[in-house]
């Protein structure tokens, strides 16, 4: 007897009720469904590309060298370089919104301030330094593709910026004040982390009075095997494995951050650039990662004779990385748009 048609569609159209679950895709999703997550991949492939397209071009001229090919071209490293492009300019774009972002952190900043006065202080000027870095990254793009004129007319003239009621757009010193910007966020988010370590070590010490205390209890009345302060130490353990991934994060934006702040650049090979945003890269995505991942139980709740002091997924992500030559002006038809501006060969 033939299969009913009922059958014969669910066998075919349906066949993906035989398909496992998989809590590796489910955690994609709820990962990559998020503007960070899917943001952070993109990135790990932009600068994956920016270390494969010089090799593939070296490849390329040895081959022709060698006899083995008439071109000293390569193709492929032609065509990965538009997706580049394709890549960066959407994660620039895609950025149009952060304001809102550091409005929101900013404002909840004052209402719930961090632990020390310091923290304090340091967030506020994070802070400040994203709200002139964004506006700055926002007029590069737009004059970068010819969205806006050279020049704007203003109601008045503003003092230090201009001389008459013009606004010039020089596209190299926005993109150099930009990412100066954003270099001052992150040599500050060095201090931040400085003083999060300080923090975490007085709450190990804390944590390590109480649990001497607490076995020299169990020592007097007999008793033993209870671990104490287990789920506090891997609370900690897992706040400095935080920490120094943010650490990671940091050293990689680091020298980007400085190299596109100099009008000559800081690297003569710009293969580093690649590295060093790769090593960002993976790092952030790693923390999104386990940012996303569901939890197994719920961290009880620490002494409150313990300092805490908030994680660095409490506010948001700043700055993010700028991929620009700033050595570079005009924008070509064979322009590489990167993470933040514009790259014009």
């Amino acid at each position: 007897m033939p299969p009913s048609k009922d059958k014969l569609e669910d066998v075919t159209l349906g066949a993906f009720a035989y398909a496992p679950q998989s809590e590796l895709v489910d955690h994609a999703v709820r990962f990559l469904s998020s503007w960070s997550g899917s943001d952070k991949a993109f990135m790990i492939i932009q600068y994956s590309l920016k270390i494969v397209i010089p090799y593939l071009h070296l490849r390329a001229r040895l081959q022709q060298k060698a006899g083995m090919s008439k071109d000293a071209k390569s193709p492929t490293a032609d065509a990965l370089a538009k997706l580049y492009g394709i890549i960066g300019d959407s994660r620039m774009l895609w950025r149009f919104f952060g304001l809102l972002s550091i409005y929101q952190w900013m404002t909840g900043l004052e209402r719930s301030q961090p632990p020390t006065r310091k923290l304090l202080s340091i967030e506020r000027l994070q802070g400040w330094s994203m709200v002139l870095y964004y506006p700055l990254e926002h007029l590069y793009y737009l004059r970068a593709h010819a969205l806006l004129p050279l020049s704007l007319s203003l109601p008045v003239a503003l003092p230090f910026l201009t001389r008459n009621k013009k606004l010039t757009l020089d596209i190299n010193k926005l993109g150099l004040w930009s990412t100066r910007f954003w270099a001052a966020y992150v040599l500050l988010q060095f201090a931040h982390l400085g003083e999060d370590f300080d923090l975490l070590r007085m709450r190990e010490r804390a944590l390590s009075k109480i649990i001497s205390k607490g076995k020299g209890k169990e020592r007097e009345e007999g008793t033993g095997g209870v671990d104490v302060g287990s789920q506090e130490r891997e609370e900690l353990s897992t706040r400095r494995s935080a920490l120094l991934n943010e650490l990671v994060v940091n050293l990689g934006y680091l020298p980007l951050t400085i190299h596109w702040s100099l009008e000559k650049g800081l690297f003569q090979n710009d293969i580093w650039v690649g590295v060093f945003g790769l090593i960002a890269g993976i790092a952030s995505f790693r923390s999104g990662w386990k940012a996303t991942a569901l939890p197994a139980a719920e961290p009880s709740v620490l002494p409150s004779t313990m300092v805490t002091s908030p994680t660095s997924d409490e506010k948001p992500l700043a700055g993010f990385d700028a991929d620009m030559d700033s050595a570079t002006a005009n924008v070509t038809a064979s322009q590489e748009i990167g993470g933040s501006f514009v790259v014009a060969n």
